[in-house]
């Protein structure tokens, strides 16, 4: 189902892409694309509930600026778990600070992701939660590119969960 939604609203592209990561590739998935279509969003927040129903339910969900707050909105919208919002910065007016929302130490948060090559962005959001008192184990992400993302996450102490590989997405 998902497979399908992705590729009808034309968030899989052939071409020459580079990657947030640097890398260079022939197809790039604009998650950003399909998170913009209702139809497509619901998609995915109803498999990422699916997933949340098979493990321990998080205190927070949590998304990183931009790519996956849609995404973790929805799934908040979804299951009822509030939200949180992590900044790749800390911004210079207002609060200052680079995590939006409320969390309590030790509350377990959920960080939700677009698509996951290297992992490195998340990983970054991750220590930002860590460092305000959460407790992160798992990231849960549309796609996984099977880049490495998955080793550089464990070897983080996290748990990678991903809705579709891109294999299984390339697949004819």
């Amino acid at each position: 189902m998902l497979e399908n939604a992705l590729k009808d609203c034309g968030a899989l592209r052939f071409g020459e892409f580079t990657l947030a990561s640097g890398e260079k590739s022939d197809y790039y998935v604009d998650i950003k694309k399909a998170s913009t279509r209702p139809d497509v969003l619901s998609v995915i927040a109803d498999e990422m509930a699916e997933v949340l129903d098979s493990g321990p339910r998080p205190d927070r969900v949590a998304g990183v600026v931009l790519g996956s707050i849609p995404l973790a909105t929805a799934l908040s919208l979804r299951t009822g778990i509030p939200l949180l919002m992590v900044r790749k910065e800390r911004k210079g007016h207002g609060t200052g600070s680079t995590v939006e929302g409320d969390l309590g130490e030790g509350m377990r948060v959920l960080v939700v992701e677009d698509v996951i090559t290297s992992a490195g962005s998340v990983i970054s959001a991750v220590k930002q939660l860590r460092e305000h008192g959460a407790v992160v184990d798992t990231v849960l992400t549309v796609i996984d590119r099977e880049a490495g993302g998955r080793e550089a996450l464990a070897a983080e102490g996290l748990r990678l969960e991903a809705l579709l590989t891109a294999s299984r997405l390339l697949q004819k």
